[in-house]
This record gives structure tokens, sequence and C-alpha cells, in this order.
């Protein structure tokens, strides 16, 4: 085994010559062949096309005021080719002159050699100068070929040439020079060609504007800093220098995103969204398909870059071994030092430190660059979710909510990109063990083919656990997205969960939905730890059956070669070790890709529902013929059936109806939304469209209006004017540009009404839809908004809009009545009244609620009852009529509708300048030791920790202990005496090994289990602090913000925190062994070492403030994409119907370049300071093996040296493994940062007070008594209920009107106390209700909210969500609230579905399923809050007489805009600015004609005699 033929086989006499002729002729032939081809192709005009066509890029005249800069890369590239050609040229010459090589004998084969040589350089330099000439910005394939070719050739040519030197022990020859020469050169074009630019750009040669990149200028803010990475020359890239400007900067101050550079614009969204979407059309087109695959969607995305990850990661793994096939030689020569040449041990520490050096930076560069793809790739995936989310059918969007989607983008798309990174692993492994098996095979002959039996079995182990893992890992995605589903629903409607104290039952669910989660996580987690005890034990398997078969084949083990084989085993427990992972991260993202995959390939809106038609080509506006729709597609029976309609330009159509008639749809079918399945639809011109539920976007209230739109002040005023907001804005503190919260929560339902009319009003389209627009404001308004709107400003313009109130019918040109889904009349006012077959009913039912009014209007002159004064109210203040009295919900641009904290709150929501939505909290500096000692802690008081750390020495201890003895008991030559007997030290060795390996079980199972408790504790904690949270926190925060830490942040510390922190401990545990094994042989590396390590510990202390703030910004500006996401699929209808798609995908892919900037650099810092550390780790190996040679021989034992320098090949990634856990742990830490910040949440009132619990039957008559009540909503505002002090009897209905925001709701509010009073008290038969649990109080009261809401689940799911009630009372309830004819047309009955946000069911059906909570929970006490807005009237009235059946005894607080609802309540509360302004019976109110009452009822009365004409 000693032979060095047999180890080398290119060491044989002209091998070396011949093996290049042989790769060089190869090389030569494929450049010829691909030459002629181009010629040939040439020849033909339709290849000609196409060639033309694949032609790399070129400047080929640049404008005049412009110059070109080819830049230092290309001139370098160039220089050095032409210098490798003179070389060889000049070696050919001296081999003619000498007539052959010293070390080949062979004239012909040296000559040919050379002679070859010179052609290649001369054909590379022919192609660079060729680059230059035709100015190409992309480097031909040609030239990469011929680079990549010349770097191996001249690798392969310098290691022969340094080991020649060592086997004969003579100094380098001329022909070694040359190719020591070529090497650093053949590195330099192998990374200038890998790069794939040339460098050639152009620069402005005089003041003339700028040429900008339209990828590179989507902001104008100019506080941009341009990237830094895309105009790096060949060093920067290599050493990371590129990033220095950056930390000068993070190093003096924390960053904050301005400080970030832009992304390079081949990282930006705008570029990888297109090129994704480049490739899925070839694939079309290629396949003919309409949805192609993903998967080689995403091949084609990545293979470039891919493939130049793979050339650095294939060259990492061959060099990561030459130090352990180099041991025997270094023990050998430490061994005879003294009859061996020096220079000999010099070029053996040369080749080790080379090696390495090589090893750091290809893989830095590897590793780079798979982070970078991972980037591109995550940037065009979740641009594409996004829009494929903006194109979603109906029922698709059915099949996927809203949490389901955003973990497609927090969690699926993360673990793509973590197996971009994996991916190089594959190309490494098979090269590793290979390389391992070579070199075992050269010392242990047979013996190592044991090893790789050995090897293959560990390796066969992983199927079924990838198996297993692989099932475990789809579990667990489905549990976290029904988690995170219902998480979303929850957090959407918690104003709602806590009016009916449902809030405890929501968060036990949420718990049993974790606790699937975690289950499927546990058995994930102990498998995974399980497979890393297999794979930690794995070398220790393979060494021991290796020896043992060298013992048993009788083959010699010496120091050398136990070794070399000890090297080796490290060596290949990394492939090993990763094997598990990589094929665990391959079926977690097969399982994320499938997902995905299936998402992008659902249904989408019908691209031919409508036909859209140049407005030269018809009058029409909108014209169905024969249309039949249907949300199901699959429905047997259609949503809408034998649609005939035309409606010419200019017309008002009114659209009425019964509730679930089909209004709504029939409005959809003309947006395109309802999928069509017979007829046509034509529309002509542009459409704005008011939706019936109001979409406001985050943002201030003048961004909502102009909605993309330029800022134009005549139109803007004149928008604002007609939609009575002007009042409004002059009392928000910051006017119209108050910002708004999330889905417009600190609005009035009014309000938004208002605005998204203005938005609709200011597009200035062709054609207006709007549903319902009037349901959520007053009387008064709602006229303003027909008059000044509908009237005037879209006198000229096509509108169809859907109504319940009557009053404004008669003004329509076309009224189309609707009846089970089809069009039952149409024609104007009149004609349907005299048709007489169902319109009048809907009008009789309105003349009805006016009659009424009138009725107690005419009472009021004949009655003279002395009806008792409520608190004398009816005498004091009179009421203006003009819209100046309206006051707007907004008070200093704070919501009436959130909860203040209490003053020692630890947090406060409120804004100080008009904002409701603060910018997301983020803590600067590093991270505390509290949130470390937290996490530690948070299980058992952390005594997990040290028995962690004490199994992972201890396996550390015995590890080394099982080296050291092998090490020290093996001779060092044949010919020495063995120190123990074989068995012996067999024995010894499977003992230590075997304990090493349950250390490491026992660390693993602690490490699994600990972590995933602590987890556990910490989402338990988080979700306990948020849904006890006061609303005031809820409104103030976007859920984005919350579901990004209850996805994203949550994510990490299932499956990554224990890990990363362990691993810190553990690395400075192995560095401490690597170094006390050094030291016991070259002490004097201490004096290079110490100074090294503070270098080290400096570039910490310089990389880590950047870093930090780079990871948090991070984490900052992902919840933005989120939220975003979360608004543009609440409104995708809306934003189709404005043609707005582009502009949101725009803002989306802007948000998405503001989350990879903080994230690109961050990964790069990384591997600046990982770069860093390696090198000067590099440098310590070297003065140690330098030591090492220079040390007398005798000193040292070689066997022990030989054990330091097995160690020390893995010093420098050891070293930079430390600080780089550290510094990743740290990074990960900001996740148990940002979660802690919203576990220690202020929270509301207890739910339950045992020793203030009301009586079991309270309250029995239902008096409400407010003595004093001020409210306010923070604080430093003013208060918004001003001393209000009045009783509501018992038993009786009290109506509360007022202008829109006079503070209607915050009474409501104030009464389920969503916020708390700042003076006063509300005392409820006689026991004031602060002092009482908010759950004793809510279950006690009875509320049908303004917003109706419905969950995910079932029709009896919503309406008994506690499961209190038989089937037979949900029944009764349903037909009382008009339901339960439709509830038993459906082959479900009870246990219909209801899909996310209840959108299957109309507005008005959803208003009918809240009445039907009330009439089941029948408590003393009903709130009506505008609970019949989006019924029509009919209903509206039948609802109103149940109403006064079923709750005759009970106390009825009504707060309705139609004034007929409260016109028979017993007493009636007008509120003004906060101040009760009236409250009395509605007859003695009447009696006086200057009372404010008065004045709404005479509104009302007339208002729909005011539209007659028109």
């Amino acid at each position: 085994m000693k032979q060095s033929g047999k180890r080398f086989i290119l060491n044989t006499p002209c091998s070396r010559e011949i093996l290049l002729i042989v790769l060089q002729l190869a090389f030569l032939g494929s450049f010829i062949l691909q030459f002629l081809w181009q010629r040939i192709s040439l020849l033909c005009p339709q290849r000609a096309q196409i060639a033309e066509k694949r032609q790399h890029k070129y400047i080929d005249r640049a404008p005049t005021n412009f110059s070109l800069d080819f830049g230092i890369a290309l001139k370098a590239s160039l220089g050095c080719s032409s210098l490798l050609s003179a070389s060889h040229l000049l070696l050919l010459v001296l081999l003619l002159l000498k007539g052959h090589y010293e070390s080949c004998s062979s004239l012909s084969f040296s000559i040919s050699s050379e002679i070859i040589q010179v052609l290649t350089w001369i054909v590379i330099s022919v192609l660079l100068f060729r680059t230059w000439k035709e100015r190409l910005i992309d480097i031909p394939w040609t030239l990469r070929a011929g680079s990549i070719f010349c770097f191996f050739q001249s690798a392969l040519c310098a290691s022969l040439d340094i080991y020649y030197i060592i086997q004969h022990q003579g100094p380098p020859r001329k022909e070694h020079y040359v190719d020591f020469l070529s090497f650093p050169i053949c590195t330099y074009l192998f990374l200038f060609s890998i790069r794939g630019r040339t460098g050639i750009s152009t620069t402005q040669s005089s003041i003339t504007d700028p040429l900008l990149d339209s990828l590179t200028t989507e902001h104008e803010d100019g506080k941009r800093v341009p990237s830094s990475y895309g105009k790096a020359t060949l060093l920067q890239l290599i050493t990371f220098s590129w990033l220095n400007p950056l930390f000068a900067v993070g190093y003096k101050k924390p960053l904050e995103l301005d400080d970030v550079p832009d992304v390079d614009v081949q990282n930006s969204a705008e570029y990888v969204s297109q090129l994704l979407q480049e490739h899925l059309n070839k694939l079309r087109e290629k396949n003919g398909s309409q949805n192609p695959s993903i998967y080689k969607a995403i091949y084609l995305f990545s293979r470039n870059k891919a493939t130049s990850n793979a050339v650095f990661a294939v060259i990492n793994a061959g060099t990561s071994y030459i130090g352990p096939y180099l041991i025997d030689d270094f023990v050998k020569f430490l061994s005879g030092k003294k009859n061996q040449n020096m220079t000999s041990g010099y070029f053996l520490a040369l080749g080790f430190f080379g090696a390495k050096v090589v090893e750091t930076v290809t893989q830095r560069q590897w590793i780079f660059g798979a982070r970078q793809l991972g980037l591109r790739l995550r940037a065009a995936l979740i641009s594409h979710i996004y829009k494929k989310g903006l194109r979603l059918s109906s029922q698709s969007r059915q099949s996927h909510s809203s949490g389901e989607i955003i973990n497609y983008i927090s969690v699926d798309i993360q673990r793509i990109s973590d197996f971009i990174w994996y991916s190089n692993i594959i190309w490494m492994l098979p090269i590793q063990i290979f390389l391992a098996m070579y070199i075992l095979y050269t010392n242990l002959g047979f013996g190592s083919l044991a090893g790789f039996a050995a090897t293959f079995l560990v390796m066969i182990c992983n199927l079924p656990i990838t198996r297993i893992q692989k099932y475990f890992q789809s579990n667990i995605m489905q549990a976290k997205d029904d988690r995170m589903k219902t998480t979303s629903e929850v957090l959407r409607n918690m104003r709602t969960l806590k009016l009916h104290a449902w809030d405890t039952q929501y968060l036990q669910k949420l718990e049993e939905l974790r606790k699937t989660e975690y289950n499927w996580l546990k058995k994930s987690l102990l498998l995974s730890a399980t497979s890393s005890f297999i794979f930690w034990g794995a070398p220790t398997f393979i060494s021991v059956v290796t020896f043992g078969a060298c013992l048993l084949l009788g083959i010699p083990l010496t120091a050398g070669k136990v070794l070399t084989a000890l090297a080796t085993f490290r060596m290949l427990q990394d492939p090993i070790y990763n094997l598990p992972d990589l094929l665990s991260i391959i079926a977690q993202a097969k399982v994320s890709a499938d997902r995905i995959a299936h998402y992008l390939q659902e249904d989408e809106v019908q691209a031919d529902a409508i036909e859209v038609v140049p407005r030269s080509e018809s009058g029409s506006d909108i014209e169905i013929d024969g249309g039949d729709f249907s949300w199901d597609p699959n429905s047997k029976t259609p949503t809408l059936s034998g649609i005939q309609l035309q409606v010419k330009r200019g017309m008002r159509v009114a659209v009425c109806g019964t509730v679930g008639s089909g209004k709504s749809s029939l409005l959809s079918s003309i947006l395109g939304e309802m999928p069509k399945l017979a007829g046509r639809v034509r529309v002509n011109g542009t459409k704005a469209y008011v939706p019936q539920t109001p979409w406001i976007l985050s943002g201030n209230v003048r961004e909502n209006i102009l909605f993309g739109r330029g800022y134009d002040t005549a139109k803007y005023e004149e928008t604002i004017q007609a939609c009575a907001l002007v009042k409004d804005f002059e009392l928000f503190s910051n006017g119209d540009l108050t910002e708004i919260g999330e889905r417009g929560i600190n609005m009035s339902g009014g309000q938004k009404q208002r605005i998204q009319i203005a938005r609709a009003i200011y597009q200035d389209a062709d054609i207006y839809i709007l549903d319902d627009p009037f349901s959520a404001v007053d009387a008064h308004t709602g006229t303003q908004l027909f008059e000044e709107c509908l009237m005037k400003i879209l006198k000229d313009k096509t509108l169809i809009y859907v109504t319940h109130q009557v009053e404004f019918l008669p003004a329509a040109d076309l009224i189309l009545v609707m009846q089970d889904g089809r069009i039952a009349q149409a024609g104007k006012f009149d004609e349907l009244l005299e048709q007489k077959i169902g319109f009048e009913l809907l009008v009789g039912a309105h003349h009805q609620a006016l009659e009424s009014i009138t009725t107690a209007g005419a009472s009021t002159k004949t009655t003279h009852k002395s009806d008792r004064q409520i608190n004398g109210y009816s005498n004091k203040k009179e009421v203006e009529t003009e819209a100046e009295t309206q006051t707007p919900v907004l008070q200093n641009g704070i919501k009436h509708t959130s909860t203040a904290p209490k003053p020692n709150s630890h947090l406060d929501f409120a804004s100080k300048e008009g904002r409701l939505v603060q910018d997301e909290e983020r803590e600067k500096g590093s991270v505390s030791r509290q949130v470390y000692w937290s996490y530690l802690t948070a299980v058992w008081g952390g005594r997990l920790v040290p028995i962690i750390l004490f199994s992972q020495t201890l396996f550390q201890v015995l590890q080394i202990g099982s080296n050291y003895w092998m090490a020290w008991a093996s001779p060092p030559t044949i010919d020495t005496r063995p120190t123990v007997q074989t068995s012996i030290l067999f024995l010894v060795y499977i003992l230590l090994s075997v304990g090493s390996s349950l250390c490491v079980l026992v660390r693993a199972m602690l490490v699994a289990i600990a972590g995933l408790l602590t987890s556990q504790k910490f989402f338990t904690n988080m979700l306990h602090s948020v849904l006890h949270a006061p609303m005031s926190f809820l409104d103030a925060t976007p859920t984005g913000r919350i579901l990004n830490r209850a996805s994203t942040d949550q994510s990490v510390l299932d499956l990554e925190m224990a890990m990363k922190l362990g691993w810190c401990a553990f690395s400075i545990i192995q560095i401490i062994g690597t170094i006390a094994v050094m030291s016991q042989v070259a002490w004097q590396v201490f004096a290079l070492f110490i100074p090294i390590t503070a270098t080290c510990i400096w570039y910490q202390q310089y990389y880590t403030p950047t870093a930090r703030e780079l990871a948090r910004l991070a984490g900052i500006q992902q919840a933005p994409i989120l939220h975003h996401f979360a608004e543009s699929l609440t409104g995708a209808a809306t934003i189709r119907a404005f043609g707005h798609d582009s502009r949101f995908a725009n803002t989306n892919l802007i948000l998405i370049n503001d989350f990879s900037r903080p994230w690109f650099y961050n990964v790069s810092a990384m591997e600046w300071l990982s770069f860093r550390l390696n090198i000067l780790s590099n440098i310590v190996f070297a003065f140690s093996l330098v030591l090492l040679v220079s040390l007398p021989e005798g000193v040292i034992n070689p066997s022990i040296a030989g054990l330091a320098v097995t160690y020390g090949l893995n010093l420098n990634v050891l070293q930079a493994s430390v600080i780089w856990n550290i510094c990743n742990a740290e990074n990960k830490m900001i996740s148990v940062e940002r979660m802690l910040q919203y576990s220690n949440i202020a929270s509301e009132a207890p739910l339950v007070i045992e020793h203030c619990r009301p009586p079991y039957n309270w309250p029995s008559k239902g008096t409400i008594s407010f003595k004093s009540l001020q409210v306010r909503y923070s604080e430093h505002l003013p208060s918004v209920l001003k001393n209000i002090t009045c009783t509501f009897p018992g038993k009786k209905k009290v109506g509360v009107v007022g202008r829109t925001g006079s503070g209607k709701s915050t009474l409501v509010q104030a009464l389920f106390r969503l916020v708390e009073p700042k003076e006063g008290s509300i005392i409820i038969d006689g026991i004031n209700i602060g002092i009482i649990g908010l759950h004793d109080l809510r279950t006690r009261l009875s509320i049908i909210p303004q917003d109706p809401t419905m969950f995910q689940g079932t029709v009896r799911g919503n309406l008994d969500p506690l499961e209190k009630y038989s089937d037979a009372k949900i029944w009764e309830a349903l037909d009382k609230c008009q339901l339960g004819d439709i509830i038993r047309g459906k082959d479900e009955k009870l246990y219909s579905p209801v899909v996310e946000n209840g959108e299957n069911w109309s507005v008005g059906q959803r208003q009918l399923v809240c009445l039907g909570r009330a009439l089941l929970k029948r408590n003393t006490i009903l709130v009506l809050d505008e609970a019949t807005a989006s019924v029509d009237s009919a209903t509206d009235s039948i609802i109103q007489e149940i109403i006064r059946q079923e709750f005759k005894e009970c106390t009825v607080v009504t707060i309705a805009h139609r004034i007929h609802t409260v016109i028979d309540s017993d007493l009636v509360l007008v509120l003004s600015e906060g101040n009760i302004l009236e409250y009395d019976s509605p007859v003695k109110l009447l009696e006086r004609k200057e009372s404010a009452f008065s004045k709404l009822i005479e509104e009302y009365s007339l208002r729909s005699k005011s539209f007659k004409g028109q």
C-alpha cells in the first residue's frame, strides 16, 4: 500500500502530458464544432433570425453625451490571458532548444502538450478581445467554458507539481513555475466568468438628464443609497468588502431602512418576477397548457445561478479532502525528518494552507450564491402568489383563507428558499463520499470496503426516516394552516367576540388547534433528535467497522493511517450529518412546493366573463343577453338565471328586492366577478365600484380617496363637498392626512361609506356600480349624498345602485326588482306600482313606516297628556339642521371605537400626532440579557440547560479521548512495536466511542424537548396576552404584525431557536477541545492564536451592530407584505373593478424590495464576517504547521502531532462557527424578543371577579343609569362623551339618534366596557358595571352590531358557538329572523357551510343571523346598533315586529338611521357632539317643532318626495 504508483497514478512518466493533451483537444474540438455550427446557422435565414434574437446584449453606439467604461475586470482578464500565452510560448521555445522535459522523456508528448497549451490560451485571448471589441455586456458561454476548463486544469497541474516536489524532494522546475503562475490567473478568470458580466457600462459625460433604469426608480424620495454590490470589483466580490461602507454607518449608529442600499437590479422583485413570468409563458407556448408546471419554471429560473453555485460547491468539496489526504505524508515527514529535505515539509504546509484558502473562498461564494438565489426565488414566488390572489375566482378564494395564503408566503416560501441552500449538498455529497472512500482505500486497502458498506448502511437508514418525516411535515403544515386561518379570523373579529363574550371560547379553540400542531411538532423533533443521534454516531460506527475489518484482514494500522482515517471520518461526518437535514428539507420543500403549485393552479376570475366594447361602437354601456350565473359553477341551480338587461349611456338604474334575492350578485355579474354559465355580458367604458361592505385601505384619508390618481385640487374639493366630508376633515387633527386604521377600524360606518363613495367619484369613471351605499349613513347625510353625488356630479354617468331605501327609487330611469335570482319586474317607479305583482309590497312597507311617523307627528297636535320629562333634557338645546352639525367619529385622528389603556398601561396605543397605527416597535442595540434569560428559564427554571451542556462536554471529552487513544496506541510505522495489544486498543476505542454517541442522544433529546416546551409556553403567553388586550391595542395594531409573530416568529421558536442557541455552547466546547489537543504539541501557536482570537472578537463586535439592526429591519419589513396582501385579498373585487391590479402588484413589489434589502445585506454581512474569520483561522493553522515542520526531530511525538493536525483541519470551521453561531443566535433571538413584546400587553379588566359577581338573575329589570359619564380614548385626548346623565327605565324601548359621529356607538361601547369611562359610572339594576368582571357583564347583555359578522364553520356554529341550545331552539330562532326557509332549502340544513367572513351569505342575511343570536340568548337588555341597515323595508318591518313581540319584557336600546325604527320607542335620546341634546318620549319631543328630533322626522318624511320627477 506504500507504492506511490498506487497512490498517485498520474505520477508515472508523461502520464500528466497525455492527460492534458486529451483534455485540451476535447476543449478545442468542442470550440471548433460550435464555431462551425454558428457559421452554418447564419446561412439559413430562419436560424439567422433565431441567432440574432439570442445574441448577447451589447452597447452598440452610445449617445453623444455618454462614454464607454470598459472596467478593470475585462482589461485585467485580457492581460492575464496574454501573459499566459506568452509564458507557454516561451516554455515551448525553451523546450525546443533543450530537447526534452525533465519530467517527461518523450519529446513528442512534451512539445504537443505545450503547442496545444499555447493554442488554448490564444483562443481564450481572441475570445476576450472579441468580447471587448463587440462591447458585450454578458460573457459568452464559450469564454465561460474555456475559463472554467483552464481553472480545473491549472488546479490539477499545480497539485501534481506540489506532489511531485514533495515526493522527489527537489527544487521546482521551470514548467512548475509556469503552472504556479497559471493557477492564480486561472482562478481570477474563473471567478470573472462565473460572475457573468464583462463590466462594460456607459457613463454620462455631459450635463443632461440621467438615464434611469425603470427597475430602480419606483422610489423618488431621494434617500436611497445605490447598490454597492452591482458595482463591486472581482476582489471586492471575493472578500465581500463591498459591504464596508454599510458597516461603517452601522457601527456609528443604529441602521434605519433608508441607510440600507437598494438591491441590485438582478435581485429586485421587478426583475425576478418578470423573469419567472417569461419562463411560465415559454412553458405555456411549448406545452400548450394554461397551467404550466411551477417546478419546471423554477428550474429554468434557477438553473444559471444554481450551476455557478454548484461549481463552487464541488470545488469546495474537493479541496476539503486535500488535508486528510496529506496527513499520512505529514506524519511520515515528522517521523523521518532527519532523512528528508525541509523544503518538502514547507511545501506540505503550503499544500494544507492553499487547500484551506481555496476551500474558504469557494465555500463562502456558494453559500452566498445560494442565499442570493433563495432571495430571488422568494421575491418571484411572493409576487406570483400575490398576483394570483388578485385573480382568484370566488370559489377558489373560499378554499384558501387569508391565514392559509399568509402561510404560503411566510412559511412555505421560506422552506423552498432553504432547499435552494441545501440543494448544493446534492452535488457535494457524492464527491465527498467518493473522495473519502478513495483516501481510505489508498491507506487501508480492502479494509475500506467495510467502511463503505457501513456508510451505505447508515445512508439506507435515511429512507424510512425521510418518509416518516415527510408525513410529519405535511401534517405540521396542515395544522399550522388551520391555526393561522382561525387566528386571522379571530383577530379580524375581536370586537364581535368581546361583545358576545366569546373570546374565551375562541381562545380555547386556538389552543386546541395549537395542541394538534404541537403533537405533530413533537413527533417530528423527536424523530430529528433520533436521526441526529444516528448520524452523529455514524463516524464512530464507520470507524469501528473499518478498523475492525483491518484487524481481521491483517492490515497493519500505523499512526499515520489511523489519523488519516479519523480525519476522513470527521470529514465524512459532514455529508452524513447533512444527509438527514437534506432529506428533511427536500420533504418539507416538496410539501410546500406542492401547496404553492396547487394554489397557483386554482381557477381564476373568468377572463371572458364580460366583453369590453369601445365606447364608440355602442350607445349602451351595459348589456346582458340571456345571462345565467352561479357562484358555484357545478351547482345545478344557477344563482342568477335568465338575466336580460340593457343600460343605455347616462341611465340611472336602481336595483331592489328582499334579502337574498340576488341584488349584489347582479352587480357581481356586471363586474365579471361571478362565473358565467350562459349568455353574453358587454360593458362599454371604465368602471367604479362601491361595495356594500366598505373596503378601506390603511393609510391616510386622502390616499383612500385619490386611489392612485393624481391630486387635482378643484376636483378633490368638489368631491369631498359632495360626500359631506369637509366638516370631518376640519375636526381631524391632520385633516385629510389623518391616518385610517386597519379596515377603517377608527371610522364610523357612515364615514367609511362616504370615503369609498368619494373614491369612486374621484376616479371619474364611465360606469358607477354602487351596492347599497346609503345604508350606513343617517337620513340627512343619505339625502345629501344622493342629491350632490348621484343627481349632480354623476348626472351624466351611467349608474346602477342597489338600495333598500324606497325614497331613492323614484329618481331612477329604470328599477329592477330582484326575486329568487331573476329580474321579476323592470320599469319606472309608477309603472311598477301599477303592475301590482310584488313591488308594491316593498313600497307599502316603506309607506307604513312613513305613516307611523306621520301618525306620531299628528298625535302631538291632539295629545295634551303631561308626559313627564326625563331629567329635563327636552328644553335644553336647539339643534342646527345644517351639515355643520355633523361631528365625525374621529377626534384628533383617534378613533372613537377603541379602548384607551389605563394610565399605568405598559403601552400607549394612541398616537399623539394624529396617527392611529404607529410604526412597528423595534428594539435597538443588542438583544438584552433579559430576553436570553427569559428564553432559557421559560421551562422548569432552566434546569435542563446544565444537563444539556454537561452531555455535550462529556461527548467532546470522550470523542477526543477515543481519537487520542488511537493516535497514542498505534505505532508510527509498520516496523515499530505496538504500545498495547490490538484487542485492548480496539476495545477501549469502542467503549469511548459508544459512550460519546450516547451523550449525543441525551443532548439531542433534551434540546428537542426543552425547545418545544419553551416555544409552547411563549405561544400560550402571547396568545393570552393578545386576546385579553384592550380593543385600543387591537385597533391600533395591524393584524399582519400579530400574524407575523404567530407564523414566522413562532416557526423560528418551534424549529430553530433551541438548536441555534445550543450550538453557541456546543461550538465553544468543540473549539476548546481542539485548542487543548493542539496545545499538547505546539503550545507556541498561542503566540499567534491569542492576537488572532482578539481580532476575531473585534470583527464580531464590529459586525454585530449592523447585522442585528438588519435582522430587525428584515423582521419588521415582512409584516407590511402580509398586511398589504391581506388587505388586497379582502378588496380584490374592488381592485379589479377599478382596473388597478397592476398598481397594487407594483406596490407589492416595492414592499418585497423593502424586505429584500435588509435581508440580502444581512446574509451578505454573515459571509463578510465568515470569510474574515476563516482566513484568520487558516493563518493560525498554517503557523502551527510551519512550527511543527521547523521543530527538531524528537521534540514532539509524530503521532500526537498528526492528531493535532487532524483537529487543526477543522480549526477554521470551528473558530468561525463560534462567532457565526453567536451572531446567528442573536439574530434568531430577535424572534423571541418580538414575541415577548406582545406577551406583556396591558390587559383589559378581569373577565370574572369572584368577590364581585352579580346575582344569577341579574339584570332582572334592565334599568340602565348613566351618572356623569365621561369617556375618552386616551389620556391626552378630549372626552368623546361629556357628562352623560340619564336613566333608561327597565323593560322600556329607548331609541338613540343623532348625526353621524355624535357618540351613539361610543355609548354602546361604554355599556359593554370596550372603553372604560374617564369619570362617572354606568349602573344596571343597582350594580356598578365597572366593579364586576367583563364576562359577567357581557354575557348578560345582547347586541346586534352594526357590522354583521359570521365565522368560518357552519350556520349552527355561528348561532350557538358555545353549544348551549337544542336544534329545536335554533330552528325557532331562524324562523323568527326570516332565515328558516332559506336554511331548510340547503342540503346541509343547520350545518350549511359558512366560508371566511361569511362571504357566501349576503350582508342582509348576516344581519339576520346576528338577530338570531340575540333571539337565542334572550337577555334582559338588548342593544340594536343599526341592526337592520342592510335589509329591505319589508324585512325591516317584519324584524321590528318580531323585536317588539319577543323582547317586550326587555330593555331595548336602538341606535338607528331609519327614524321609523325608533318612532315607536318609549323614549328617545338625541346626542350631539357627545352631549345629550334631548331626552324624552317621541310624542313630547315632536310637540316642539324646533326640536332636533322633529327636524330629523321632517327630513325623513320629505326625503322620498324630493326625488320624484328628477
